[in-house]
Protein backbone atom coordinates (compact mmCIF):
# COMPACT_ATOMS: atom_id res chain seq x y z
CA UNK A 1 0.00 0.00 0.00
CA UNK A 2 1.34 3.42 -1.04
CA UNK A 3 -0.24 6.59 0.33
CA UNK A 4 -0.02 9.56 -2.05
CA UNK A 5 -0.29 13.29 -1.45
CA UNK A 6 -1.26 15.02 -4.70
CA UNK A 7 -0.69 18.73 -5.24
CA UNK A 8 -0.47 21.12 -8.17
CA UNK A 9 -0.23 24.75 -9.16
CA UNK A 10 1.51 26.07 -6.06
CA UNK A 11 2.79 29.03 -8.10
CA UNK A 12 5.52 29.82 -5.58
CA UNK A 13 3.27 29.51 -2.50
CA UNK A 14 3.25 26.48 -0.20
CA UNK A 15 0.64 26.43 2.56
CA UNK A 16 2.20 24.93 5.72
CA UNK A 17 -1.04 22.98 6.31
CA UNK A 18 -0.16 20.58 3.46
CA UNK A 19 2.42 18.94 5.71
CA UNK A 20 -0.26 17.96 8.24
CA UNK A 21 -2.34 16.40 5.46
CA UNK A 22 0.66 14.66 3.90
CA UNK A 23 2.19 13.38 7.16
CA UNK A 24 0.84 9.82 6.63
CA UNK A 25 1.80 9.76 2.95
CA UNK A 26 4.63 7.75 1.42
CA UNK A 27 5.16 10.03 -1.61
CA UNK A 28 4.10 13.44 -2.86
CA UNK A 29 3.22 13.94 -6.52
CA UNK A 30 3.23 17.49 -7.90
CA UNK A 31 1.42 18.07 -11.21
CA UNK A 32 3.39 21.16 -12.22
CA UNK A 33 3.59 24.92 -11.82
CA UNK A 34 5.77 24.70 -8.71
CA UNK A 35 6.74 28.33 -9.21
CA UNK A 36 10.35 27.86 -8.09
CA UNK A 37 12.84 25.15 -7.25
CA UNK A 38 12.75 26.39 -3.65
CA UNK A 39 9.13 25.20 -3.36
CA UNK A 40 10.08 21.74 -4.62
CA UNK A 41 13.11 21.56 -2.33
CA UNK A 42 11.16 22.76 0.71
CA UNK A 43 8.32 20.33 0.01
CA UNK A 44 10.74 17.39 -0.09
CA UNK A 45 12.93 18.51 2.84
CA UNK A 46 10.09 19.40 5.21
CA UNK A 47 7.97 16.34 4.44
CA UNK A 48 10.93 13.96 4.28
CA UNK A 49 9.22 12.28 1.32
CA UNK A 50 10.04 11.59 -2.29
CA UNK A 51 8.52 14.27 -4.50
CA UNK A 52 7.70 13.15 -8.02
CA UNK A 53 6.67 15.93 -10.34
CA UNK A 54 6.52 17.52 -13.76
CA UNK A 55 7.20 21.06 -14.83
CA UNK A 56 4.36 23.39 -15.69
CA UNK A 57 3.96 26.25 -18.11
CA UNK A 58 5.07 28.89 -15.56
CA UNK A 59 8.12 26.95 -14.38
CA UNK A 60 11.57 28.11 -15.36
CA UNK A 61 14.79 26.31 -16.15
CA UNK A 62 15.45 25.63 -12.45
CA UNK A 63 12.42 23.31 -12.34
CA UNK A 64 12.92 21.99 -15.88
CA UNK A 65 16.44 20.88 -14.93
CA UNK A 66 14.99 18.56 -12.28
CA UNK A 67 11.46 17.67 -13.39
CA UNK A 68 10.40 16.44 -16.86
CA UNK A 69 7.38 17.46 -18.92
CA UNK A 70 5.83 14.02 -18.42
CA UNK A 71 6.28 11.11 -16.05
CA UNK A 72 5.16 7.54 -16.73
CA UNK A 73 5.87 5.06 -13.95
CA UNK A 74 4.47 2.14 -11.98
CA UNK A 75 3.14 2.62 -8.47
CA UNK A 76 2.58 -0.88 -7.23
CA UNK A 77 0.30 -2.43 -9.90
CA UNK A 78 -0.93 0.88 -11.35
CA UNK A 79 0.62 2.58 -14.37
CA UNK A 80 0.63 6.34 -13.75
CA UNK A 81 1.08 9.19 -16.23
CA UNK A 82 1.51 12.79 -15.06
CA UNK A 83 1.50 15.89 -17.32
CA UNK A 84 0.80 19.46 -16.29
CA UNK A 85 -1.35 20.42 -19.26
CA UNK A 86 -3.58 17.55 -20.28
CA UNK A 87 -7.23 18.39 -20.31
CA UNK A 88 -9.74 15.94 -18.90
CA UNK A 89 -12.13 13.29 -20.18
CA UNK A 90 -13.18 13.43 -22.95
CA UNK A 91 -11.43 16.70 -23.85
CA UNK A 92 -7.74 15.88 -23.68
CA UNK A 93 -5.39 18.08 -25.66
CA UNK A 94 -4.00 16.37 -28.80
CA UNK A 95 -0.52 15.65 -27.37
CA UNK A 96 -1.96 14.19 -24.18
CA UNK A 97 -4.45 12.05 -26.11
CA UNK A 98 -1.55 10.63 -28.13
CA UNK A 99 0.46 9.90 -24.96
CA UNK A 100 -2.52 8.30 -23.21
CA UNK A 101 -3.08 5.96 -26.14
CA UNK A 102 0.64 5.15 -26.31
CA UNK A 103 1.21 4.47 -22.58
CA UNK A 104 -2.29 3.27 -21.58
CA UNK A 105 -2.06 4.29 -17.91
CA UNK A 106 -4.67 3.33 -15.34
CA UNK A 107 -4.20 6.73 -13.65
CA UNK A 108 -3.68 10.06 -15.43
CA UNK A 109 -2.86 13.14 -13.37
CA UNK A 110 -2.80 16.70 -14.63
CA UNK A 111 -2.91 20.23 -13.24
CA UNK A 112 -3.02 23.58 -15.05
CA UNK A 113 -6.77 24.24 -15.04
CA UNK A 114 -7.00 24.95 -11.28
CA UNK A 115 -10.22 22.89 -11.46
CA UNK A 116 -10.43 19.98 -9.04
CA UNK A 117 -11.55 16.83 -10.86
CA UNK A 118 -11.61 13.13 -10.08
CA UNK A 119 -13.35 11.24 -12.85
CA UNK A 120 -13.14 7.92 -14.64
CA UNK A 121 -12.73 7.76 -18.41
CA UNK A 122 -14.47 4.53 -19.40
CA UNK A 123 -13.38 4.88 -23.02
CA UNK A 124 -9.69 4.38 -22.14
CA UNK A 125 -10.18 2.65 -18.75
CA UNK A 126 -8.31 5.37 -16.88
CA UNK A 127 -8.94 7.36 -13.72
CA UNK A 128 -8.20 11.08 -14.15
CA UNK A 129 -7.23 13.29 -11.21
CA UNK A 130 -6.55 17.01 -11.09
CA UNK A 131 -5.99 18.24 -7.53
CA UNK A 132 -6.98 21.79 -8.39
CA UNK A 133 -4.65 24.53 -7.22
CA UNK A 134 -2.85 24.76 -3.87
CA UNK A 135 -1.45 28.21 -4.66
CA UNK A 136 -2.83 31.72 -4.50
CA UNK A 137 -2.42 32.63 -8.19
CA UNK A 138 -5.34 32.14 -10.58
CA UNK A 139 -9.08 32.41 -10.64
CA UNK A 140 -10.00 29.48 -8.36
CA UNK A 141 -11.74 30.40 -5.09
CA UNK A 142 -10.57 27.55 -2.81
CA UNK A 143 -7.10 25.98 -2.63
CA UNK A 144 -7.21 22.16 -2.79
CA UNK A 145 -5.07 19.03 -2.61
CA UNK A 146 -5.89 15.30 -2.71
CA UNK A 147 -4.70 12.26 -0.79
CA UNK A 148 -5.35 8.71 -1.94
CA UNK A 149 -4.02 5.18 -1.67
CA UNK A 150 -2.64 2.82 -4.30
CA UNK A 151 -3.04 -0.72 -3.02
CA UNK A 152 -1.84 -3.25 -5.56
CA UNK A 153 -3.95 -2.50 -8.63
CA UNK A 154 -6.58 -0.53 -6.70
CA UNK A 155 -6.82 3.22 -6.17
CA UNK A 156 -8.92 4.03 -3.13
CA UNK A 157 -9.55 6.25 -0.10
CA UNK A 158 -9.48 9.43 -2.16
CA UNK A 159 -9.87 12.54 -0.01
CA UNK A 160 -10.24 16.09 -1.26
CA UNK A 161 -8.78 18.60 1.19
CA UNK A 162 -9.67 22.27 1.14
CA UNK A 163 -6.81 24.49 2.33
CA UNK A 164 -8.83 27.68 2.47
CA UNK A 165 -9.67 30.59 0.24
CA UNK A 166 -7.26 31.81 -2.40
Amino acid sequence: MTRIGLISDTHGFLDEHVFKHFENCDEIWHAGDFGSIEIATYLAATSGLTVRGVFGNIDGNDIKAVYPEQLVFMCEGVKVMIRHIGGSPPNYNPETRKELLLHQPQLFISGHSHILKVMYDEKISCLHMNPGSAGKQGWHKVRTIITFVVDGKEMKDCKVIELGKR
